[in-house]
């Protein structure tokens, strides 16, 4: 193990890859320190000492959703089940005023596979939120949305994306993937679009120059394996589009659903798994410590593990917190600044882009 450890270090000071194999090796290692080590080295290759927040706010428009995932207590199959809910237009345009006037930069905006909204409720909805808030940067639908609109419509998924551009849409989040491995998609996710299918449609999106995440739900029923296979895709894409800006793992939240045997993610795995990512995703340059699933105190010893960004202010996240995340709903810039320096490195907010907008 030392010597896999001394091969990857001097990878990374040669800015050599690490292959699949070493991957799986680092996983199925028990020194978690060196592998924090090795990807602090490799966050500073590129970020240095910088840690990206935003002031962003979530909105779930709905919950309702074709899908029954068993992963997913957020979901609801009509308005008639209990807490199933679709917000209005005028609700909607409240909350991104609230977040515009409280010094957002970015509305982050995902929701079910409503079986009853029409294609023109979505544009509606940007439409009106860019009419009045135009300086608001508007990250909205993960690629299973996209896909459900152009099977909803019967068009391409390059005709979806012009026209929601056209009234708004400016990047995308990286929802919707969970976990590549078929065999395990299909007991945690079977009604979901393939993981095949989720990387078509973002490389799709990459053509179309918008810009989005990528995730990877960990901690549930996959293997090692599992995740480093998801790591390979993604990395795969990246080389050919180079359209990903951050890679986000989310740490499954087993409270009210319904994967068996499934018990969540501690915080060892965490770390190791936000490290490894480091690490390996050496076309990625951001690796994000989110926050809501992860917990405060795990967020932030991240930051000594490779992570460079931890989210933003976010203020109101229900999918996470319906299945059990016990984080705040929400913090303050000045929360996130403390908690930044209180790890020795340099807050630095940004937008959703990662220009830097200021110091601290």
């Amino acid at each position: 193990m030392i010597k896999l450890l001394e091969n990857i270090h001097n990878k990374i000071e040669s800015g050599v890859r690490i292959s699949d194999a070493e991957a799986l090796s680092l996983f199925e290692c028990d020194d978690l320190l060196a592998i924090g080590e090795l990807a602090a080295l490799a966050n500073r290759r590129v970020n240095a000492d910088k840690v990206f927040f935003n002031v962003n706010r979530h909105i779930n428009y709905t919950n309702i959703c074709i899908n029954r995932c068993t992963f997913c207590a957020f979901s609801r199959e009509n308005e008639g089940e209990d807490g199933g809910y679709t917000l209005a237009l005028n609700e909607i345009l409240s909350r991104s005023a609230e977040a515009s006037a409280a010094g957002a930069t970015e509305i982050h905006m995902v929701g079910g596979l409503h079986p009853n909204l029409p294609f023109d409720f979505y544009l509606e909805m940007l439409a009106a939120i860019k009419a009045d808030n135009p300086s608001l940067h508007i990250k909205a639908f993960t690629a299973v949305e996209i896909d459900y609109f152009a099977k909803m419509t019967e068009q391409s998924i390059t005709s979806v994306i012009g026209q929601l551009q056209a009234v708004g849409l400016d990047s995308m989040p990286g929802g919707g993937a969970e976990i590549f491995a078929t065999e395990v998609r299909e007991q945690i996710c079977p009604e979901k679009i393939s993981g095949a299918r989720w990387l078509e449609v973002i490389e799709e999106v990459h053509q179309c120059g918008l810009k989005t995440n990528a995730t990877m739900l960990f901690g549930h029923l996959e293997t090692l394996a599992d995740r480093v296979d998801h790591l390979s895709k993604l990395r795969q894409l990246q080389d050919r589009s180079g359209g990903f800006q951050a890679f986000i793992p989310l740490a499954f939240q087993p409270d009210n659903t319904r994967v068996p045997g499934a018990k969540g993610v501690g915080g060892v795995d965490a770390l190791k798994t936000l490290a490894i990512s480091r690490i390996y995703l050496d076309n990625f340059r951001h690796i994000k410590a989110y926050w809501v699933m992860l917990g405060l105190k795990v967020a932030q010893v991240s930051l000594a593990f490779g992570v460079n960004d931890i989210d933003g202010t976010v203020v109101e996240e229900q999918i996470g917190h319906d299945a059990g995340a016990d984080s705040p709903q929400q913090l303050n810039k000045e929360q996130l600044i403390e908690l930044v320096r209180k790890s020795g490195r340099q807050p630095v907010e940004r937008d959703t882009l990662y220009n830097e907008l200021k110091a601290y």
